[in-house]
């Protein structure tokens, strides 16, 4: 299994990194960099660097190979070795091994790299882009569950402890909460005007003019459901600290999850308040997805907590 926790640890990396750069891809206006070609870039295999678009898409593009290459060879060896304790179906007193993530895995980063391409041959319309980062965010959560069930991430640890099905349940409304708003600051981040639409903070301010009908509600959506997720982390994580019999890594991955999201509200307004330097759009954009990666990591570890608790 360790060699299992190795790679799908390796996969929880590059996919996170992967996210982080698609980000970059957009906040930056680069998502054309390489043209309409897909798999090449302008034609070529290897471009020319002459051009910080095409390096940042193309950096992009190598990294989405990594990630395709780990969790290929995640599923293989998971295959190759399905019959041993953890790894096959029904195995280790879970509903299933790191078999069927890992799989589950390969065929959605097969669909990713595929709406990347569609994406590319669309001329990067905000719904195919929008649609490419939620699938690209549903596939960090599943290679993360691969993980845990492998024993990394404090996946070995919950399991020997055990927890309670509330607190499954009340981080899984915070992982539901910050995939949402992920999404949603994508969706700003993409959407003609909605970036620009709130200059103030905490509330909207003034809408300037020539900005779109529409887009400041789409901000405003984004902060209103950044705001309920703090509060709401910050309640669970309170909660799950004081009561008796919560797993360790859960109450650890609870906590960081608030730092994060109270670090995510601070870049958050400094960056509405200095008019959006793409450097901090870039860094809130990356906190925000470690928030989804932090909460969904909870609420899995939590999940594995109480089904040992129940078996």
């Amino acid at each position: 299994m360790k060699q299992l926790a190795r790679i799908a640890t390796a996969s929880v990396v590059l996919t996170y990194l992967h996210l982080v750069f698609g980000g970059i891809v957009r906040i930056s206006g680069s998502g054309m960099g390489c043209g309409d070609h897909w798999p090449r870039c302008n034609g070529s295999w290897v471009p020319p660097f002459d051009n910080p678009t095409v390096m940042i898409e193309y950096t992009h593009r190598l990294l989405a190979l990594l990630v395709i290459v780990s969790i290929a060879l995640l599923a293989i060896v998971a295959y190759r070795r399905r019959a041993e304790p953890g790894v096959g179906a029904g195995a280790g007193g879970e509903a299933g091994g790191v078999l069927g993530p890992a799989v589950t895995a390969l065929v959605l980063v097969v669909a990713v790299a595929l709406l990347g391409m569609v994406t590319v041959k669309l001329g990067n319309r905000p719904i195919a882009t929008i649609a490419h980062w939620t699938l690209a965010l549903a596939l960090l959560g599943v290679v993360v569950a691969a993980a845990i069930r492998a024993g990394a991430l404090g996946g070995s640890e919950a399991r020997a402890q055990g927890g309670t099905p509330r607190a499954m349940r009340s981080l899984g409304a915070g992982a539901a909460l910050a995939f949402l708003t992920v999404v949603m600051g994508g969706l700003v981040a993409k959407l003609p005007g909605a970036a620009v639409a709130c200059p103030s903070f905490p509330l909207c301010g003034t809408t300037p003019a020539g900005v779109p009908a529409g887009a400041s509600h789409v901000q405003l959506s984004h902060r209103i459901l950044a705001y309920v997720l703090f509060f709401h982390v910050l309640g669970v994580s309170t909660a799950i600290s004081r009561r008796a019999g919560e797993a360790r890594p859960v109450q650890r991955a609870a906590k960081i999850a608030v730092g994060l999201v109270l670090l995510q509200l601070g870049i958050g307004a400094a960056m509405v308040l200095s008019q959006l330097p793409a450097g901090l759009r870039s860094v809130h954009q990356a906190i925000g997805i470690a928030v989804w990666l932090s909460l969904f990591l909870a609420t899995y570890l939590a999940r594995t907590a109480a089904r040992t608790k129940l078996t």
